[in-house]
């Protein structure tokens, strides 16, 4: 059987005002986009369990295996600031040695960069860093927010080809939050678009691409996704 999991309920409040309040199921590689303040953050802070106390949430979650801390991983952001400056590479992982040293290889990394700190990387190598380090348990979920930003035009399609391919040999569910449409072209097989803490339109990656629905789908969809607006 197939891995799977549906979020049947998501309701986030503020006081009586909701955030979120949405519902879906990652079957395979799911992509969430929307501009800022849609909820899409919101989203995989609740999955994570980490939104702050000053919000509600009510959340159903269902999968066909045990969803927990060991079986998600995340990938956040910032490799910069997402690791600790004065601790060497192989004191941030959360596995023994052999499987630090196969997880490096897995993203292409000498297992020799274990002994560095991070400062002594560059943004490409952090960035494998941070998903080797999301991989260190049994990890059936990704969870990625935005994980190319920071990068430039090369790590950056390098690192989205990373995250294909490791997808496929581990066979792992993803949930993509991204401003960048390009990011999520040709990785991940379902489009998600929220607006305002509801989804405006989901489906196939493909069709909703050629032929959207909606006028916010279609500005999105045109949009070089470089303006403020757009960005998380």
């Amino acid at each position: 059987m197939s891995k799977a999991v549906d979020i049947k309920k998501l309701l986030i409040k503020s006081d009586d005002t909701k955030l979120v309040d949405i519902s879906f199921s990652i079957k395979d590689s799911t992509a969430l986009i929307g501009q800022s303040g849609s909820g899409k953050s919101l989203t995989l802070k609740a999955i994570l369990n980490l939104l702050p106390s000053s919000l509600s949430c009510e959340k159903k979650i269902s999968s066909n295996f045990d969803l927990n801390s060991k079986t998600i991983g995340f990938i956040p952001q910032n490799p910069f600031t997402s690791l600790s400056p004065m601790t060497k590479i192989k004191d941030q992982f959360f596995c023994k040695d052999k499987r630090k040293e196969e997880l490096l290889k897995l993203v292409g990394l000498e297992t020799s960069l274990l002994n560095r700190f991070p400062k002594e990387l560059s943004g490409g190598q952090l960035q494998r860093v941070v998903i080797a380090i999301a991989l260190s348990n049994d990890t059936k979920l990704l969870l990625l927010d935005e994980p190319t930003t920071a990068l430039d035009e090369t790590s950056k399609e390098t690192i989205l080809n990373l995250i294909e391919d490791i997808s496929k040999k581990l066979n792992l569910l993803i949930l993509f939050v991204t401003h960048d449409i390009e990011s999520i072209r040709n990785l991940c097989k379902e489009l998600i678009i929220i607006k305002d803490g509801h989804i405006l339109e989901q489906g196939l990656t493909k069709e909703i691409l050629t032929k959207p629905k909606e006028e916010y789908t279609k500005k999105l969809i045109n949009s070089t996704f470089k303006n403020k607006e757009f960005r998380k």
